[in-house]
């Protein structure tokens, strides 16, 4: 019960910030449960393909998720999930742990110190021009994106991440998306969750085969993130951008400085 209920409010927390609910729920795994690392990161990649299909059952049809860019991407991403994958087997767990840490507080000073809103974003010159209707702000989002070269090299490395530690790569992508690429807060989530279900599946397939994917702990934990993630993709459609922006760094704070913790043995 204690595991279907972390699905739950992980897949809620990781549909509204574009993350899979992996990053969440690997650490919760480990942390508060005790399971090993690998494990634990195969059960994330699970939940990942169970919160992405939830998620975009909302996000496409209220064409928030930007389709084109996520089908240019996901082919460099893919990529990077097979040999992050295969690189999972050969790496100490305490690594594995330390590896996750430091991603985690890269993403959090970026994050925090961003300037990018959903009231910034109205440039439309660039790569696969979009817009959107915001009922948090009651009016149509418009915005274009910029430096795709970075979002590809971004979506190659969040790839490698994703079958490296067990999650979706949104913890990459979306502040790269939003920062850099410069999409809207919730268009770069929305985007991301459309993205991560192949990015999980590949990784997946390469832990199944490496016999380090526990099926009944993946099922149990998949049930829940597929309910939260339902109800955290209707709920983010109306919260600012600038709150799901802050409402990440700080969960991704306090999550760095305790699998940093793990990683030293303290």
């Amino acid at each position: 019960m204690s595991l279907l209920l972390a699905g739950v409010v992980t897949g809620a927390i990781g549909s509204v910030l574009g993350l899979g609910g992996g990053v969440f729920l690997v650490p919760a795994l480990v942390l508060w449960f005790g399971i090993p690392i690998q494990a634990a990161a195969g059960a994330g990649l699970v939940a990942v393909i169970a919160t992405s299909s939830a998620a975009e059952a909302v996000n496409v049809a209220k064409e928030i998720a930007n389709i084109k860019l996520g089908m240019i991407l996901e082919t460099a991403t893919v990529c990077g999930a097979i040999t992050g994958g295969f690189a999972a087997a050969y790496l100490p767990a305490r690594v594995l742990i330390g590896i996750f840490s430091v991603l985690l507080a890269i993403v959090t000073v970026l994050l925090w110190r961003g300037r990018l809103s959903e009231t910034a974003s109205s440039e439309t010159k660039g790569y696969f021009p979009a817009s959107y209707k915001d009922p948090a702000l009651k009016r149509t989002v418009h915005y274009a994106v910029r430096r795709l070269d970075v979002g590809m090299t971004t979506a190659f490395f969040a790839g490698n991440l994703s079958g490296l530690l067990g999650v979706g790569g949104g913890v990459i992508k979306v502040p790269v998306l939003h920062l850099f690429c410069g999409l809207p807060m919730k268009a770069a989530a929305a985007t991301s969750n459309f993205m991560i279900g192949l990015t999980g599946a590949a990784g997946a397939v390469v832990y199944f085969a490496n016999g380090q994917l526990e099926l009944r702990l993946s099922g149990l934990v998949a049930l829940g993130v597929l309910a939260g993630s339902t109800g955290g993709a209707w709920v983010s459609r109306y919260l600012p951008g600038n709150t799901i922006r802050k409402a990440f760094s700080l969960l991704t704070l306090g999550l760095s400085l305790l699998m940093l913790r793990r990683s030293l043995g303290l």
